[in-house]
């Protein structure tokens, strides 16, 4: 079981989106990303295996998922109110989605940019409109590109301070290029601040 791949990002067609705060006259809402309880279960059971993972509601409103690392169980645990549409059932499932948000199912989510997007009423309540789900997409899309699973961060730190330690400024500067500017961002905090210092000062940068 590699525990890291729970917080890989989820497909784009498995993302959807709500509409938060709204302007006064409601037109605009912000656009909030979410995932489907469905999809944490099928999340879990792709990493973890169907017999090494379950949930337990101790209470309304509360959900603990445990998980068997090392032959024990380890939990942890979320809540949620109730919701305004299937209250009881939606409190359930957002319980559960939050508990698994401690898991890092999903917590990419909660970095994403929730943009301000035309709406539309439909019926009781407001639903985003078919015009702002092309910039949606693409803020998922772009998430998605800038994963890195966490064995690859883990051997570009490795191959990185094994290169610095020689001096050997041509691989860390083949090891540091191989990646975009955003994704740069990613993996710098993976360096201790000495060793970034060194990093900029072997690689000229200021």
């Amino acid at each position: 079981m590699e525990i890291g791949e729970l917080a890989r990002p989820f497909q784009p067609s498995a993302i959807r989106w709500r509409v938060g705060a709204t302007n006064s006259d409601k037109t605009k809402g912000m656009a909030l990303a979410y995932i489907d309880a469905r999809d944490v279960m099928d999340r879990l059971d792709e990493v973890c295996g169907p017999e090494n993972w379950q949930v337990e509601y101790p209470f309304p409103g509360c959900a603990r998922i445990g998980i068997k690392l090392g032959g024990e169980w380890v939990w942890k645990s979320n809540g949620a109110g109730a919701t305004d549409v299937e209250a009881e059932k939606g409190q359930y499932s957002d319980a559960f989605k939050r508990a698994a948000v401690l898991w890092n199912i999903g917590r990419y989510l909660y970095t994403l940019k929730s943009p301000w997007v035309a709406i539309e009423q439909r019926g009781r309540s407001y639903v985003i409109a078919e015009s702002a789900h092309k910039e949606l997409d693409a803020i998922i899309k772009r998430t998605v590109s800038l994963y890195i699973p966490p064995g690859q961060k883990a051997e570009w730190a490795k191959q990185t301070r094994a290169a610095m330690e020689i001096g050997d400024v041509a691989e860390m500067k083949k090891l540091w290029d191989e990646w975009d500017n955003e994704q740069k961002l990613v993996l710098w905090p993976l360096l201790h601040s000495w060793e970034r210092d060194s990093f900029k000062k072997l690689m000229g940068m200021s």
